[in-house]
């Protein structure tokens, strides 16, 4: 399809299309059947520190994963949306409040003066030179707010870096579309995953260089695979009826002033709760059951990238499953850790639930 094309093609009234689930993106389901690690309410962030110990957040809470454990931490007042280990030693946690803490040990210190305005942080990656780039989704809604900033178009993500020793920030893009992913390419420039353009761009250099894009969702958190390359969590799938509802502007607002959030025609983490929820056809329950390639607002998908970031393989949980919001991916030597913040689960995909 040509640029020309895609710019006519609402004025022809041609069919909207989203890419398919083919290739490496070929449906399965390795989530459904991955060993369960833990159970715990919006599990999200995943990192490991230098001591080997890991972590993860649920809600305001923060955890260690003890095995099969979870033990409670410290509770903060808000959400923490990202955590990232750091090389040196010490535990960056960020708060939808705009609070953005180092903990080393007993001791902890809040660098958000470092920045200009409140930041509410989706995603963080932790350099070898001391610094620390700072995803920021949206400027004018905390980072839990997406699926609000993603009714409302809103394209004031920025991505920021973070001088650690001298505490002072930049910012080194903006106009972003709700940046939720950081990783780095080979030639060291930062790549964002832009969640409500479905791609990842580099932002090395002159201008930004898609380096994946028509991913068949809503890319989130990046992080590093073992052996090389990248792990993607797609927290979020596409559909006809969602694309069609970002397309139609007045629809939208009426549907935002005048429907509760929770039934928005929108993406979700988790969906099929409520007989209220939107419903597309061909979702429709036969005789109970939902067929696994039903069109859905919640899906669960984490993808394999090369160190070109090109997809290698995924993971999938498809409509009938319920682990589904995949955020996080932590690449360990003995495990392979994904939180649904969904389903509300840690599972390892490295291994598989006993069968029955």
């Amino acid at each position: 399809m040509t640029l020309l094309d895609r710019l006519l093609d609402p004025f022809r009234g041609e069919a909207i299309t989203i890419p398919p689930y083919d290739g490496a993106w070929k449906p399965n389901t390795l989530l459904e059947t991955a060993a369960k690690v833990a159970t715990l309410a919006q599990a999200d962030n995943l990192a490991r520190d230098g001591d080997g110990a890991v972590w993860l957040s649920g809600g305001p809470v923060l955890y260690r994963l003890a095995g099969r454990d979870v033990e409670p931490v410290a509770p903060f007042p808000s959400a923490i949306t990202a955590l990232a280990a750091l090389p040196a030693g010490g535990l960056v946690v960020v708060l939808s409040d705009g609070g953005l803490l180092l903990r080393r040990g007993k001791e902890s210190r809040d660098l958000r003066e470092a920045f200009p305005a409140a930041v509410s942080a989706t995603a963080l990656f932790a350099g070898d030179d001391g610094t620390l780039l700072v995803a920021q989704g949206s400027a004018g809604l905390p980072a839990t707010e997406w699926v609000p900033a993603l009714m409302r178009k809103r394209r004031d993500g920025a991505l920021w870096r973070l001088d650690l020793s001298g505490g002072k920030a930049e910012r080194i893009a903006d106009g972003l579309a709700f940046p939720t992913g950081l990783a780095l390419d080979e030639s060291g420039a930062p790549v964002v995953a832009e969640a409500f353009a479905h791609r990842l761009v580099a932002l090395g250099g002159g201008r930004p260089r898609t380096v994946l894009d028509r991913i068949p969702g809503y890319p989130g958190k990046l992080s590093p695979a073992r052996g090389g390359g990248w792990w993607l969590a797609v927290f979020a799938p596409r559909n006809r009826l969602i694309e069609l509802v970002l397309r139609e502007d007045r629809f939208r607002a009426d549907m935002i002033a005048t429907v509760p959030q929770d039934h928005w025609i929108a993406p979700a983490l988790r969906s099929g709760e409520s007989f209220l929820e939107p419903l597309q056809r061909g979702g429709v329950r036969t005789m109970g059951v939902r067929k696994p390639w039903a069109p859905a607002r919640s899906y669960g998908l984490v993808a394999r990238l090369d160190a070109q970031f090109r997809p290698v393989e995924s993971l999938h949980s498809r409509a009938d499953g319920r682990r589904h919001g995949a955020v996080c991916v932590l690449d360990l030597p003995e495990s392979r850790l994904v939180a649904f913040k969904g389903a509300g689960e840690v599972v390892d995909i490295l291994n598989r639930e006993p069968q029955a």
